[in-house]
C-alpha cells in the first residue's frame, strides 16, 4: 500500500498528477467531494458563484447605504464589484498555473504562494470562518424569512418563536447536505440562483411600487460622532459579505473537466463573467431603489419594509428560503471536504457512507445551535464580512498573484495589486469593529432563545 506515502498526512500529495498517487490516494479522492467528479459544465460555474455570491448579503444592502450615504455608499458598491471581479479572475487563472496540477481547494493555493505548513495556517483558519460564518448567518436568515412568511401569511395567528423557523430551516439540510459532492447539488444551486434574482428583483421592484416615502431622509440616523463612525464600519462589513463568492471559486473550478487544448480557467470564467452581470442586475438596484424609497428608515432587512401587496411579500421571502438553503450546501460542501479529509487521511478512518452520514449531520446541527443562540442579522453580517471575507476575498488572492508571478516594481499588475490589498487591509481592520459593536447594542435586548 505504499505506507511511507499513504500516510504521510500533509496536503500536498494532492497537488501530484494523478500517475503520482498511490492506489488509496486516488480511492479517497474519488471520494471525496470536490474531486469526486469533473465532468461539470460552464454554466455550472455560472449558477454556483450566483448562488454562493447573492445571498443573505443583497437584502442588507439598502441598510448599509443608509449608514454609508450616497457618495461612499455607491463608491464603495462599485469599487467592491470591480475589485472582486479581478481578483476572482486571478484566482481562476491560477488554478491551473503549474502545468500537470491543479490547485483544487483554496488552501492548495495558499501552500504553493506560502509554503507547506504556513500556506495552511493563513488560508484554512480563514476559509473555515468564511464558510462556517455564512452557513450561520443562512440559518438565521433562513428562520427568519420563514418567521416572516408565516406572518404576512397568517397575521392573526399565534406567534411562534424564531428558534422554531431555524429548526425547520435547519430540518431540510439534515436531508440535502448528504448529497455527495459539487455536481449532485447543481440543481438546488440552479433553483437558488433562479430564487435570488427574482427575490431581488421584487425587492426593488416593490420599492418602487410603494414609492418615495413620506418625509424620507438621507441623513445619518445615529445622532453622535460614534455611533455614525461605528455604524459606517458595520455598513463596510454588510458590503463585503455581499461579495463572498471566493473562498468556493476553486472548488467551483475544480469540477470543470480541462485538457492542455481546453483548460478549465475558459469556461470558468465565462461563468463567472455571466455571474457578476447577474451580480450587478441584484445588488445596484436593490441597494439605490431600496434606499432611495425609504432613506434611512430602511430596516436591515428590505423585505421587512415592504409590507404590501402581502402575497408579493411573502412570495419573496419564500424564495429567500429557497435561495440560501442552496447557499448553505454550495458553502457547506468545501467544509465536509476539509472535515472528511482529515478523517480519512490524518485519522485513517475509512471512505465510507456511515462517516459521511454522522459528519455531516454533526455539523448542520452545530451551525444550527450557533444561530439559534446568536441571531444578530445585521451585526453578524457586518463582523463576519469584515474579520474573514475582506482577506480572502479583497486582498489574498493579490499577495498570492504577487508571491507567485512577482510582477516588476511600479508595473500596472504591482500597482493594482498592492491598491486592492491596502483597501482590503483597511476593510478587514474597520468593518469587524462596528459588526460587533452592533452585536452588543443588540444582544444588550436579546433573551436567548427566544
Amino acid at each position: 500500500m505504499g505506507t511511507e506515502s499513504a500516510n504521510d498526512h500533509n496536503f500536498s500529495s494532492r497537488n501530484e498528477t494523478i500517475e503520482g498517487k498511490s492506489e488509496r490516494e486516488r480511492q479517497i479522492d474519488e471520494w471525496l467531494p470536490i474531486t469526486s467528479e469533473r465532468n461539470a459544465k460552464w454554466w455550472y460555474s455560472a449558477f454556483h458563484n450566483v448562488t454562493a455570491m447573492v445571498g443573505a448579503g443583497v437584502l442588507g444592502l439598502p441598510y448599509a447605504m443608509s449608514q454609508l450615504g450616497w457618495g461612499p455608499g455607491v463608491t464603495v458598491l462599485v469599487l467592491s464589484w470591480i475589485i472582486t471581479l479581478y481578483t476572482l479572475w486571478q484566482m481562476v487563472e491560477m488554478h491551473e498555473m503549474v502545468p500537470g496540477k491543479r490547485f483544487d481547494r483554496y488552501h492548495e493555493l495558499g501552500q504553493h504562494a506560502f509554503g507547506e505548513k504556513l500556506g495552511l495556517y493563513i488560508v484554512v483558519p480563514q476559509q473555515l470562518v468564511v464558510e462556517i460564518g455564512v452557513n450561520i448567518v443562512y440559518m438565521v436568515t433562513g428562520g427568519k424569512s420563514l418567521q416572516k412568511f408565516h406572518d404576512t401569511v397568517c397575521p392573526s395567528c399565534k406567534k411562534i418563536k424564531l428558534t422554531f423557523f431555524i429548526m425547520i430551516f435547519a430540518s431540510v439540510h439534515f436531508v440535502l447536505s448528504h448529497l455527495p459532492n459539487f455536481n449532485s447539488i447543481a440543481g438546488v444551486s440552479l433553483a437558488a440562483a433562479v430564487m435570488s434574482l427574482s427575490y431581488s428583483t421584487i425587492a426593488w421592484a416593490a420599492s418602487v411600487h410603494k414609492g418615495v416615502q413620506e418625509n424620507v431622509q438621507y441623513g445619518y440616523l445615529a445622532e453622535s460622532t460614534a455611533g455614525k463612525v461605528f455604524n459606517f464600519f458595520n455598513a463596510l462589513g454588510n458590503v463585503a459579505f455581499a461579495y463572498a463568492g471566493h473562498n468556493v471559486v476553486l472548488e467551483i473550478q475544480a469540477t470543470i473537466p480541462s485538457k492542455p487544448e481546453k483548460p478549465s480557467k475558459v469556461p470558468m470564467w465565462r461563468g463567472v463573467v455571466l455571474a457578476y452581470i447577474v451580480v450587478a442586475l441584484c445588488y445596484f438596484p436593490v441597494s439605490l431603489i431600496g434606499y432611495w424609497m425609504f432613506g434611512n428608515a430602511v430596516k436591515d432587512d428590505i423585505l421587512i419594509s415592504l409590507e404590501k401587496p402581502a402575497w408579493l411579500i411573502a412570495m419573496a421571502n419564500m424564495f429567500v428560503v429557497f435561495h440560501v438553503i442552496g447557499s448553505y450546501q454550495v458553502y457547506a460542501m468545501p467544509v465536509f471536504d476539509m472535515i472528511e479529509t482529515v478523517m480519512v487521511k490524518k485519522l485513517n478512518f475509512k471512505p465510507s457512507t456511515m462517516l459521511r452520514f454522522v459528519v455531516r449531520n454533526v455539523y448542520v446541527a452545530f451551525t444550527m445551535f450557533i444561530a439559534i443562540t446568536f441571531p444578530f442579522f445585521n451585526g453578524l453580517l457586518g463582523f463576519f464580512g469584515g474579520f474573514a471575507f475582506a482577506p480572502t476575498t479583497y486582498f489574498l488572492p493579490c499577495i498570492m498573484w504577487l508571491a507567485i508571478y512577482k510582477p516588476k516594481r511600479f508595473s500596472l499588475s504591482w500597482c493594482t495589486n498592492w491598491i486592492c490589498i491596502v483597501l482590503g487591509l483597511c476593510l478587514m481592520i474597520l468593518a469587524p469593529i462596528g459588526g460587533l459593536r452592533t452585536i452588543i447594542i443588540e444582544a444588550k435586548t436579546y433573551k436567548f432563545y427566544s
